[in-house]
């Protein structure tokens, strides 16, 4: 199932957050996200919160921000469904496209948003935190 998420969640989302990223988000950013009305939705089997996608739209345009499942949950194509929901929520809405940073180190993350259509257009030099040094992001976009 999967459904909006809310501040009772902010926890889990959090410590889902922190295992499956090096560079996690705060737990402030991820209530600043359900605060200023972002589109939070988790994926939930039974009781377990398995993941989540955070994204927003303006203008026509979609920018998914966040989109993670659980290192316990991963390769069983619960990204894919997450990706799929948000794509699907974001076009009916009348968005002409939507957006994404995502690290140049994540190839497996990077192959899902290919195959669901999204092509690279940019890079983002030094976007992404990697210890002391600094990531590119890959920008990549998908018209709706």
């Amino acid at each position: 199932m999967i459904r909006r998420l809310g501040k009772g969640d902010l926890d889990c989302v959090h410590s889902i957050e922190r295992v499956a990223y090096p560079f996690p988000w705060s737990r402030q950013v991820l209530s600043d996200c359900l605060r200023v009305g972002y589109a939070c939705f988790g994926l939930q089997s039974e009781k377990t919160l398995l993941g989540y996608t955070i994204f927003s739209w303006a203008a026509g345009e979609a920018h998914l921000l966040n989109l993670c499942v659980h290192p316990l949950w991963q390769h069983r194509g619960y990204g894919s469904l997450l990706l799929e929901y948000t794509i699907g929520h974001v076009r009916k809405l009348d968005n002409e496209a939507i957006f994404l940073e995502v690290r140049n180190s994540n190839p497996v993350a990077r192959s899902l948003y290919e195959y669901k259509g999204f092509t690279e257009i940019g890079r983002r030099l030094a976007y992404y935190r990697a210890g002391e040094e600094r990531e590119d992001a890959v920008v990549m976009r998908m018209e709706l």
